[in-house]
């Protein structure tokens, strides 16, 4: 090859090479946002999972800069780990995602929040079932691993019945007091207020941004983290003031005593008789121990009563699946793994799941494992000299000594009884105090259907917890 060959195939390759760059400069936004990498998971608060959304005041303008979120579980060690992901005044584009992650596109004045639209139950259900078809659907687009900086909530539209979906960043998400203006995959303007930030049950209250109304929260789609690695995605309905009615209450309420009333059954066809007495505790020790301590002190019993009883009935089988305690207590039952491996060892013929972590989150399996717990702590205390004293005396009842056996060590009763007497309750960890005065309170709210047991033993909705039996 000649001198000048060379030199023209060396021209014609550089001008090749700069229009081929060029090309990919038009292509390549400037913009892209990289998904960061999160480490850490999330965790629920086990005994609050907050329900209700109540309307927050009016405010002059939406909340610019978000805090990283701290949920104040009841029990210390209960946080939930904050994304990475950019605030939501950000205006970024996601990573490739199937979620549509909407974010502030306008200004909009704050205009008064609407009053909520009730709904029926099974209409609820229906709307939930379609809302999680629209949510699982979009997964199912892609082969990609979910963004998991990211929470899309499906909320309803009551006029038009059209769902929506909104996405926002998970550490806004996880922001007391955040508010956002979206714009929905469906092109409504919209203003998200973060109400009670925890974990998958956190309360937000939804508005078109241009008139007040309130759309109705479904169900959240929450991707759930594990040592800075997706594990699963989690579908979660917040028990929102539009979905708390007298019905939604009530089928709570008949979903719990349904439940224990099956596992009482199942254990019985297995040799294992549980007292009726238990049970009647059982179903109260199934709110009681998803009540918020410091909610507790300050807002209205009934109401965070109500709110226990409408995740039961808006979530059913899936009711505190995530809820997990700074303690590894799980679930409905809220059951630490040393204690739920003592009952599968004590009574290897029911056939508890061996696995802590599935065992709990199915509630059947759950409630067996509670009423077995529950009947053998009674029966180990029933015949201790310092619990039939106080019992004879009216010094302490049944009632009481379970749940304080339940909540805390039930070894360490009979020595609160000998050296406390009449002030026992003053021995008990301050934890256990309040947790009987949940209890009390609980009793002397809600209207409970008994089913009868030790005739000799007044029924829990006749005990006064806290005070001396007269």
């Amino acid at each position: 090859m000649n001198n000048r060959s060379f030199l023209f195939l060396s021209l014609t390759a550089v001008v090749f090479a700069s229009a081929l760059g060029a090309s990919a400069q038009t292509q390549t936004p400037s913009n892209v946002y990289t998904r960061p990498r999160l480490v850490g998971v999330a965790h629920p608060s086990s005994k609050g999972v907050a329900p209700a959304a109540q309307a927050p005041a009016p405010r002059p303008a939406p909340t610019q800069t978000p805090v990283p979120a701290n949920p104040s579980p009841q029990r210390a060690g209960q946080t939930a780990t904050p994304s990475t992901a950019p605030s939501a005044t950000q205006n970024v584009t996601p990573s490739p995602s199937p979620a549509p992650y909407a974010m502030p596109q306008f200004v909009a004045p704050y205009v008064p929040l609407q009053p909520a639209r009730p709904l029926s139950v099974n209409k609820f259900r229906e709307h939930v079932a379609e809302a999680q078809r629209l949510l699982k659907s979009r997964l199912t687009l892609t082969a990609m691993t979910p963004n998991t900086a990211f929470v899309t909530v499906a909320a309803l539209e009551p006029d038009s019945s059209k769902i929506h979906l909104l996405s926002v960043p998970k550490d806004t998400f996880l922001t007391r007091g955040a508010e956002v203006l979206l714009t929905t995959a469906q092109g409504l303007n919209v203003r998200l207020q973060v109400v009670r930030p925890n974990y998958v049950n956190t309360a937000v209250v939804v508005s078109e941004a241009a008139t007040g109304k309130q759309l109705t929260p479904l169900v959240v789609e929450y991707p759930i983290e594990k040592f800075g690695s997706f594990r699963e995605m989690a579908y979660y309905t917040s028990a929102h003031p539009a979905l708390i009615s007298p019905e939604v209450v009530k089928q709570g309420q008949s979903y719990v005593h349904t439940m224990l009333d099956l596992a009482a059954q199942r254990l019985r066809d297995r040799g294992k008789v549980i007292s009726p007495a238990l049970v009647d505790i059982a179903e109260r020790l199934c709110v009681v121990e998803h009540i918020d301590h410091d909610r507790y002190r300050r807002e209205d019993r009934t109401a965070l009563f109500n709110e226990v009883y409408g995740l039961y009935a808006l979530n059913q089988l899936d009711t505190f699946r995530y809820s997990v305690s700074s303690a590894g207590a799980g679930g409905m039952v809220q059951m630490i793994p040393s204690t739920y491996q003592m009952m599968r060892s004590a009574h290897p013929g029911v056939g508890l799941n061996p696995d802590f972590v599935l065992g709990m989150r199915n509630h059947g399996n759950a409630l067996e494992a509670m009423l077995l717990y529950m009947q053998d702590t009674w029966d180990g205390m029933a015949f201790d000299p310092d619990i039939t004293a106080a019992i004879a005396s009216h010094d302490a009842t049944q009632a009481e000594l379970v749940a304080a056996g339940y909540n805390s060590n039930p070894a360490h009763l009979p020595l609160y009884l000998r050296r406390g007497g009449t002030a026992w309750r003053t021995l008990i960890p301050r934890e256990t105090q309040m947790y009987l005065q949940i209890y009390q309170s609980l009793e002397g709210l809600v209207q409970f259907k008994n089913r009868g047991g030790d005739k000799s033993q007044p029924p829990p909705s006749q005990v006064v917890i806290g005070a001396t039996q007269k």
